[in-house]
């Protein structure tokens, strides 16, 4: 069997299935494995999540990740990281990093297929799978490659999506899925900054670098109702260009053109609630000393610079203020796209893949894992489990 992409999944994948003394051939264009591991977590790969749950993921089919999670789960990872005697901590949510490097990840795996007998060629590059029929032969495939043609009964397709194409990301595996007659959910960046249209830049961009706790949460772009999505309770980060920070980027994955984002900027607060007592001093200067108490001293500045050109100090005014600390809206012009994405949602129809073993619905001995499914996951750590989980369960068949 041959294995294409020799990135989470793939790697994975290929171990799984090496250690069924399946014959396997891991193939990826780039020259060393594991690029994406070894930039995740800042450099320490969050490589999975001890709450991950099928809710914690988007797909155009909810269901379909819950059959590989549960075979496959993160105590599962955890047992083999602590197998090689990898050091590792939560660090908020749930969320697993290395103490050390995420190349220790890397090396782990490497080592799993090593020992499992898969042979890996880096910087190969696949130029083409067909898909053959032959009587009395035991294969099914070609794969044509760089470095000649290998024939074989099954091909995982281990490609990943779009997301940072500096680190080599490419959209074959999209392209062979549709050759072979699957349709594509389109994909799109999630887990990406969101972009400030020009008056909003004008009114935040400016205050780069301010990080405040936040919820957040996508509006749908039909009902226009929040509770569209999930509600995120993270930091949020205003850039040079937009928003990011991980409440940004949870609700990234939610959100749609034209659509907006909803943050809470003061959760389970009531901020102005001092200025209703009936001696208290009602004005700007008020104003703005409450709000330093539980925003950035320059958010507040400019939330009261915006807010309070036209003062309304009544009780009924005071309490809309609040409402707007809970419900600043903001109409995004767009994203950061696949350059600055962690991840790619959409991809691989998950209605002609066996969610069981992720093979083909259509052809016979071909799977699809990873990335390159329409399964997406949350920020810390879920993108990585699905990698492991949608793996295991192509290769302990294939």
């Amino acid at each position: 069997m041959v294995v294409l992409g020799a990135g989470a999944a793939g790697m994975m994948a290929a171990l799984e299935a090496g250690r069924r003394a399946r014959r396997v051939l891991l193939v990826d264009h780039n020259e060393r494995p594991g690029r994406k591991i070894l930039i995740s977590g800042g450099g320490r790969c969050n490589f999975t999540n001890i709450h991950t749950r099928a809710e914690s993921f988007l797909s155009e089919n909810l269901h379909f990740a819950r059959s590989a999670l549960a075979r496959y789960t993160p105590v599962e990872f955890i047992a083999m990281v602590e197998r090689h005697g990898i050091a590792y901590h939560e660090k908020t949510l749930g969320q697993l990093f290395c103490d050390g490097s995420a190349q220790q990840i890397v090396t782990m795996l490497e080592r799993e297929c090593g020992d499992a007998g898969v042979e890996s060629r880096y910087g190969v590059r696949v130029s083409d799978v067909r898909s053959r029929s032959v009587d009395g032969q035991g294969w099914r495939f070609v794969v044509q490659t760089s470095v000649g043609e290998v024939q074989c009964e099954a091909v995982i397709v281990a490609t990943g999506g779009l997301s940072i194409p500096k680190m080599g990301a490419t959209g074959f595996g999209y392209e062979l899925a549709r050759q072979f007659g699957h349709a594509v959910v389109e994909p799109r960046a999630a887990l990406v900054p969101l972009v400030f249209g020009p008056e909003d830049c004008e009114r935040w961009c400016d205050l780069a670098g301010v990080s405040m706790e936040v919820v957040a949460q996508a509006v749908s772009p039909v009902t226009r109702k929040r509770a569209s999505a999930p509600e995120f309770r993270e930091k949020l980060l205003i850039t040079h260009r937009g928003l990011s920070g991980p409440a940004v980027l949870q609700a990234s994955s939610y959100w749609r053109p034209g659509a907006a984002v909803s943050f809470d900027l003061v959760p389970g607060r009531e901020v102005f609630t001092p200025l209703r007592q009936r001696d208290a001093r009602r004005d700007a200067a008020a104003a703005r000393t409450l709000l330093r108490e539980v925003l950035p001293a320059r958010m507040a500045e400019r939330w009261v610079e915006l807010t309070t050109e036209n003062p309304d100090w009544t009780n009924a005014g005071l309490e809309r203020m609040d409402r707007t600390l809970h419900q600043w809206t903001v109409k995004p012009a767009g994203t950061e796209g696949f350059a600055k994405a962690e991840v790619t949602a959409g991809g691989v129809d998950t209605r002609e893949l066996d969610a069981r073993t992720m093979e083909s619905r259509r052809v016979a001995g071909l799977y699809f894992i990873g990335e390159v499914v329409d399964v997406t996951g949350w920020l810390g750590g879920y993108n990585f489990q699905w990698a492991w989980a949608s793996a295991a369960s192509a290769g302990r068949v294939a």
